[in-house]
């Protein structure tokens, strides 16, 4: 099988799998996008995640991530649930708490890296034993220049990867192999003047147009803050208690997205409609009963509670949002008995 051949199967492969779209890209990334992730550093936008430093100019260098790759073959699953409640009305129901919609479901990490494999085990069977590595979120990589280098779209104001097709609700994937394939033509952006992502953020955290300061980001703020949610911000939270998706939710292109029936991807718990003191109600091992498989689940049940007690104290000062408030009062963590005081001091309980 030759090299254009073989690239036109791998697409092909990909969607038996469930993937919605497969692009190739070369085993090098732009210096453009390596000199933005530096200075992004240096300005010490990416808070507490030292993750993201410690791996410094690597994410931006395939091949030092993985020595003889060639090409990458990068792929794009959708995960937006099909019977989830909507986005917006959750939004504005102060006492109903508003969680992401990618993680609302199982925990895609496993489902993706386990259909690479089965991708790559196929092309396996066509050609003979090939270089290769799976990663989804696993490891340094600028997946979103890597995918836009591969034709699947391109970075939007809101620093998200957006496709024509597919808006911006899915989650990416590659295979690092190596490979002599064609790659596909890099995407041309198509945000022209429209500013909604960068106008609805809450807490303004889009600095700029592609220029995001984790450190404001309320998918930071609930998932990678390991401390205390900044005082100024907590009340800009509303009910988000584990992500943000208002970026996304106002984004034009979104209109194109299409929503899922994978099955792990769809709610379960009735995370997507739940209410706040319902959930703050769960005590640890219900926490762990009820988020195993699920990302939410690496959050630990302190933070859970520590973004919960924002969201009640944004909220009605209901009986059953002061009882739910009261019962933590004395938790043993200083960081949840922090917000649960400042909570009942917002909604004059304290």
């Amino acid at each position: 099988m030759d090299e254009q051949a073989l690239k036109g199967q791998i697409k092909a492969w990909a969607q038996e799998f469930g993937f919605q779209a497969c692009g190739i890209a070369p085993a090098k990334v732009p210096e453009r996008d390596e000199h933005h992730l530096m200075r992004w550093l240096r300005e010490g936008r990416h808070g507490a995640m030292h993750f993201m430093a410690r791996h410094g100019r690597k994410r931006a260098r395939p091949r030092q991530l993985r020595p003889g790759t060639r090409t990458i073959v990068t792929v794009r699953m959708d995960y937006t649930p099909a019977q989830a409640a909507a986005a917006w009305p959750t939004l504005e129901d102060p006492e109903r708490a508003y969680i992401a919609r990618y993680t609302l479901g199982r925990d895609y990490h496993k489902l993706m890296r386990r259909r690479l494999q089965k991708l790559a085990e196929r092309i396996q069977d066509a050609i003979g034993p090939f270089g290769y590595r799976a990663f989804v979120d696993s490891a340094p990589v600028l997946e979103r220049a890597v995918a836009r280098e591969s034709g699947l779209g391109w970075i939007g104001k809101n620093t998200m990867l957006l496709s024509r097709e597919g808006g911006s609700w899915f989650f990416l994937g590659e295979l690092f192999t190596d490979l002599a394939l064609p790659a596909d033509e890099p995407t041309s952006a198509h945000c022209g003047t429209c500013r909604a992502c960068l106008t609805i953020c809450p807490t303004n955290a889009l600095v700029g147009p592609h220029q995001l300061d984790a450190q404001r980001c309320i998918s930071y703020l609930t998932i990678e803050h390991p401390g205390p949610i900044p005082e100024p911000l907590r009340p800009l939270l509303g009910n988000r208690v584990f992500g943000c998706d208002d970026c996304q939710l106002v984004c034009p292109w979104n209109r194109y997205a299409r929503p899922t029936d994978e099955p792990d991807f769809q709610p379960r718990h009735g995370l997507d409609a739940a209410g706040l003191a319902e959930l703050m109600d769960w005590d640890e091992s219900t926490f762990l009963e009820r988020t195993a498989g699920s990302a939410i689940r690496r959050l630990g049940h302190e933070r859970w509670l520590r973004n919960l007690a924002v969201a009640l104290g944004n909220g009605p000062a209901t009986p059953v949002t002061i009882d739910a408030l009261q019962a933590r009062r004395d938790h043993p963590s200083a960081l949840v008995r922090e917000h649960v005081n400042w909570a009942l001091q917002q909604l004059g309980h304290l």
